[in-house]
């Protein structure tokens, strides 16, 4: 329930198939898999800027001698 099955896939496939033709499919799912690396390295750039940042947010105080 809920999920795709073959018959579906097939059916998708199929229109695609109709809408764009056999040649303009390849150029598609390149296009397609430039923009998925494309989003990948950006949210892997904003992970590593936050985590670059944090360790100097969560720095510990420095201790000082109170006794003096």
């Amino acid at each position: 329930m809920g999920g795709i099955g073959a018959q579906e896939l097939l059916l998708i496939l199929l229109i695609i198939l109709l809408l764009f033709g056999a040649r303009k499919i390849p150029e598609i799912a390149r296009g397609l898999g430039k923009s998925v690396a494309e989003f990948k390295k950006g949210t892997k750039d904003l992970e590593d800027e936050i985590k670059k940042e944090e360790p100097e947010k969560r720095k510990p105080p420095e201790n000082k001698d109170l006794a003096g």
